[in-house]
């Protein structure tokens, strides 16, 4: 297999390269388990960040790091689910096409946990930033409760969303055209 091998944090980390389609291939990233990772993206997130009262981000693989930044920053976090869920009280959601899932998902938001929103300074988090379809289906849930956004963020911005100027990360992640 072959690596992409990149400073992130501070931190060496060789990614391995998966294969999208036959035109494209990618360098996944996957902080589920790497807690120095974690830890590290956690710190020089916060410092990059503008104030915020809550972080929201979408299930799964952004959880690690949301709930590392909740915990640095004493700031709750909600995660927009990838499935409504009995305890939900009405849940609302928005479909979303990201660029490493092959099919339409769906986010929710328990509406409970939405209301927390209303008014307040909303950090939109997640692990990479690549098409920005999951920070658009994030937004509109954060919309849908007048939750103002403050800013939105992710360890990596992978192909061309790192040319945008109005996300937050960390790194550059490049992606592999055949």
């Amino acid at each position: 297999m072959d690596f992409y091998t990149m400073k992130i944090a501070g931190l060496e980390r060789h990614l391995p390269i998966c294969e999208v389609n036959e035109h494209l291939d990618i360098a996944g990233f996957v902080i589920f388990g790497d807690a120095e990772l974690t830890v590290a993206c956690a710190k020089e997130l916060i410092e990059k960040c503008p104030e915020f009262d809550f972080i929201v981000a979408p299930e799964a693989k952004s959880i690690p790091l949301a709930h590392e930044m909740s915990r640095q920053s004493g700031k709750k976090y909600f995660v927009l689910r990838k499935g409504a869920k009995l305890y939900m009280k009405d849940p609302m959601s928005v479909h979303v096409r990201s660029l490493t899932t092959d099919k339409v998902q769906t986010l929710y938001i328990d509406s409970l946990e939405g209301e927390q929103l209303r008014g307040k300074r909303v950090l939109i988090l997640d692990d990479v930033i690549s098409t920005g379809e999951s920070l658009k289906a994030s937004e509109e849930l954060v919309k849908m409760f007048d939750g103002r956004i403050v800013g939105e963020a992710a360890i990596l911005a992978e192909g061309d969303a790192a040319d945008r100027k109005d996300i937050i990360f960390l790194e550059r992640l490049p992606l592999f055209f055949k």
